[in-house]
């Protein structure tokens, strides 16, 4: 039997590392070439009024005060540091869940469904509450400042799950790197994992047969193509040569932040993204780079996945029973592709939302998770180990 190694944690930025922010902020250094819309990357109009808000209107304090609200906790488990949130829902037949996040964002991804999952279902809904697990992935976050593969992560919050927090088997559901995670996991651990829920499912590559593929599965490999040369940029940049984009993300805030809205805008503007997500929200996401100083081994996540052999299940069915709930912002997910890609049970075209489908739509992702769970789990199996106090 393990060692217990987990502790509670509580989020307390310095202000020391706040004072430096505002200092860098107010002496970034703007170009003075014209703005010219969103086709060459970030707008930088858009960035000076976000910049303002972030110096003048924006309370980091009042948003880690939030997030304190949650139970946070850290391991070290097989030697790495790995910060979570464990949200009980306080009931013994609650189904262990957990939830992965991806770049750029972070375990904030989840911030708003975690009441929503904890809490019992709506009187139209089904009864299915979950214990909510929310980690942030090594490198990312308030974990160890350390880039792995894709298993390796995988084969952490395995341990996680089981040895540390006790749970016999669980589900899980992630986007992003997320989802890479959750499909090793489900391909290496199976016994483990009951169920997915996912927002993608992977792409159409190099190695797929165009010719088996339906018509609107070509259609959906040839928006991918396009896709990775209009705006894939930001993935061969991180593959390659990560650190020496790093070095300016980690000096310059206003750098850093542009960056990530560069990701977060594409196909769209900034006041797109604004209307979607609150800008204090993204903000706070951004915060939680800059306050950890995680951006280089964040970005350096893309060099150990595209110079380690293929995750596990790459190319290949997954098994495990499996709920897709796919963004229409996102790429246009054939369900076909989704019933080759995964032992399809669920699918839900969602009516709004894009890449951070459960930041963006709470409500009707918690909604989507717990209707997809308890149909798949039916509530058939043994009943779920509940994990001690800690």
């Amino acid at each position: 039997m393990s060692v217990i190694s987990i502790e509670r944690f509580k989020i307390d930025v310095p202000e020391a590392v706040l004072d430096d922010l505002r200092e860098r902020l107010e002496r970034t250094r703007w170009s003075d070439i014209d703005p010219d819309g969103w086709d060459r990357g970030t707008n930088q109009t858009y960035m000076k009024d976000l910049v303002d808000h972030w110096m003048d209107h924006y309370d980091w304090r009042e948003h880690e005060a939030n997030l304190n609200r949650f139970d946070h906790y850290v391991a070290t488990v097989d030697g790495v540091r790995i910060h979570f949130i464990h949200q009980r829902s306080g009931r013994p037949d609650a189904v262990p869940l957990l939830l992965i996040h991806g770049w750029p964002d972070s375990f904030y991804r989840y911030h708003k469904v975690i009441p929503l999952l904890t809490g019992p279902g709506a009187p139209e809904g089904p009864e299915i509450s979950f214990d909510v697990v929310v980690p942030s992935i090594p490198g990312f976050g308030f974990s160890e400042r350390r880039a792995m593969t894709v298993d390796a992560a995988a084969d952490l919050f395995a341990k996680l799950m089981t040895k540390e927090l006790g749970y016999e088997r669980f589900v899980c559901g992630g986007g992003d790197l997320g989802f890479l995670i959750a499909r090793s996991l489900a391909v290496r651990r199976p016994e483990l994992v009951s169920a997915l829920h996912l927002t993608e499912v992977g792409y159409p590559d190099q190695t797929t047969d165009l010719s088996m593929l339906s018509p609107e599965e070509r259609e959906f490999a040839s928006f991918i193509q396009e896709w990775l040369f209009k705006d894939g940029t930001y993935n061969m940049i991180q593959s390659t040569k990560p650190d020496s984009l790093a070095v300016g993300l980690n000096d310059s805030p206003a750098g850093l932040a542009a960056w990530i809205m560069n990701f977060a805008a594409i196909g769209m503007t900034g006041q797109e993204v604004d209307r979607r997500i609150p800008r204090d929200e993204m903000l706070t996401n951004i915060m939680i780079y800059w306050v950890t100083g995680t951006i280089t081994s964040s970005v350096r996540w893309y060099y150990e996945i595209a110079h380690a052999p293929p995750p596990a299940g790459t190319g290949k069915r997954l098994e495990v029973p499996t709920a897709v709930a796919h963004m229409p912002l996102d790429a246009p997910l054939p369900r076909r592709w989704a019933e080759r890609s995964v032992n399809l049970k669920h699918f839900t075209e969602m009516p709004r939302g894009g890449h951070f489908g459960a930041w963006e739509l709470p409500e009707l992702f918690a909604q989507d998770l717990k209707a997809s769970m308890a149909e798949i789990l039916g509530m058939r199996e043994a009943p779920f180990a509940t994990a001690g106090a800690r």
